[in-house]
């Protein structure tokens, strides 16, 4: 399914208040999407302030519009936002730490499949924005790169 098409069924469960969507297609795949009641509307307000502030290509890069040096990696999808690879290991990253492009920077879990998430850029962490084990959407802020 195509960017667009996701993005616009999203918001169409925005606009409808839809808490659950699952969808079967004729060739096997499915989409499931789900939102957290009690936090629906302040990831929304969030998520419209990041498609102000960044622009979104179709491979989920962000482009800053403003002309400074850090970027922000997002999440590519809802779920939960895990910082470990387990609970009793060392973080992926911390603030500080320096990373490359391609290197894995947290997971996200999603209907029981833990997907990492790898950074998009080179650069050092100097900011993380969401908290271990929090549920994440779409475009949700998860750290900012310098």
């Amino acid at each position: 399914m195509e960017y667009e098409k996701i993005k616009q069924l999203m918001e169409d469960m925005s606009t409808y208040n839809i808490q659950t969507l699952n969808i079967d297609f004729p060739d096997g795949s499915k989409i499931s999407m789900q939102k957290e009641v009690n936090e629906k509307v302040n990831k929304s307000k969030e998520i419209k302030e990041n498609e102000e502030k960044y622009e979104i290509n179709e491979k989920g890069e962000t482009d800053t519009n403003n002309e400074d040096s850090t970027n922000i990696i997002t999440s590519p999808m809802v779920g939960t936002f895990y910082i470990k690879p387990s609970p009793n290991s060392e973080p992926y990253v911390e603030i500080g730490s320096k990373i490359k492009k391609g290197q894995t920077v947290c997971i996200i879990e999603a209907m029981k499949l833990m997907n990492e998430i790898e950074s998009e850029f080179d650069g050092e962490i100097i900011e993380i924005y969401v908290e271990d084990g929090k549920p994440v959407e779409y475009g949700t802020k998860l750290f900012k790169v310098k």
